[in-house]
């Protein structure tokens, strides 16, 4: 059965396309498409000059209008939260898709961006909520349990929506949840934000590939994996000199993220070609074996499949972000609220 580790292997060789029949470009596509890498993906099929069969450029050509899109939103989006947010006497960094369109980094380069993601000192969250929802964004969860969960626990405030645009924009103030095991250096990922325009910021160039390793690599959100995993190898493409790579380690000593960062460079690697550190990378465990099994759990049709590997790193996910009592009381009350949403109205 054909995994993600097609896509994987025409990605970083795409002259392999030059001898593929129409099932595994059907097969491609379906899988660049439910991993969130189809304008990645055509983006190396233009690159590598390759003639596609006439179904599969247009696919590739509609991706692209999408892509063109999306990073046209994401644009105005930054600009109109530095018009609402700029001048209040505290630092917006920008984070993930929209910093890589707003600075044309490289990861730009054929992909979609989704909601806003920004960060903000801790101590400026009400501030900045206040401001935001007086401007017609309004709060996507109830003022429930959700509600109450991420204002104590989570590394953001609950997603705010634009109520005429549908927009979402996530509100930050740390890059993991407060109840992780590890703890990113929140005021040293504000001091050391570098100035992209309009009053806006971005994490500088190793926390910003920091932050791509704590998502995937420690955080444990595995949909799209291969699509942030993609997003770190063109990080390090783009940042590669011998300085980057000092400043690399020693941030992420400080920020406590040395164990993921290994694991990312090993995974950049051996996924994309990525050149990497190899005193930085380290060496495989026994994980990895797991963790490749879930990056690349999809069928020739774009389909979850492993799900006891999926179940299990799932579960790693949130033993590593809460304490024990506080994941049971977690699970055992969204247990209860599914339950409750089940029943008779």
């Amino acid at each position: 059965m054909a995994d993600l580790s097609l896509l994987v292997d025409h990605l970083r060789e795409p002259s392999k396309l030059t001898t593929a029949d129409a099932t595994t470009w059907e097969r491609l596509l379906r899988m660049a498409r439910r991993e969130a890498l189809i304008g990645q993906f055509a983006m190396r099929v233009r690159e590598a000059g390759i003639t596609p069969p006439p179904l599969a450029q247009t696919i590739l050509d509609d991706a692209m209008i999408g892509v063109e899109t999306s990073q046209r939103s994401a644009r105005w989006e930054a600009r109109d939260a530095a018009r609402l947010l700029g001048g209040r006497g505290y630092p917006v960094a920008l984070m993930k898709g929209a910093a890589y369109v707003v600075a044309d980094l490289p990861p730009a380069e054929g992909r979609t961006v989704g909601d806003l993601d920004i960060l903000v000192p801790r101590a400026a969250i009400d501030d900045a909520e206040s401001v935001l929802r007086a401007n017609g964004w309004d709060p996507l969860k109830d003022e429930g349990y959700d509600d109450a969960y991420y204002r104590q626990w989570m590394h953001e405030i609950p997603p705010l929506a634009h109520a005429e645009r549908g927009s979402v924009i996530d509100v930050h103030h740390t890059i993991l949840p407060l109840t992780a095991r590890l703890r990113p250096d929140a005021e040293a990922l504000i001091a050391d934000a570098v100035p992209v325009g309009d009053g806006l910021h971005m994490l500088s160039p190793p926390d910003m590939l920091l932050h791509s390793v704590a998502h995937l690599f420690y955080d444990g959100d595995f949909d799209g994996g291969l699509r942030n995993l993609w997003d770190i190898h063109r990080l390090i493409t783009g940042f590669d000199t011998p300085d980057f790579w000092r400043q690399l380690a020693e941030r992420a000593r400080l920020h406590q993220l040395e164990v993921p960062l290994a694991r990312a460079l090993r995974f950049a690697r051996d996924f994309y070609g990525t050149k990497v550190n190899a005193a930085l990378a380290g060496q495989p465990t026994p994980l990895d074996r797991l963790i490749r099994r879930r990056l690349t759990a999809r069928d020739g049709y774009g389909l979850p499949i492993r799900p006891l590997t999926r179940q299990a790193l799932y579960i790693r996910g949130h033993w590593l972000r809460m304490p024990p009592a506080l994941l049971a009381r977690h699970l055992f009350t969204k247990w209860r609220m599914r339950r409750a949403g089940e029943g008779p109205g």
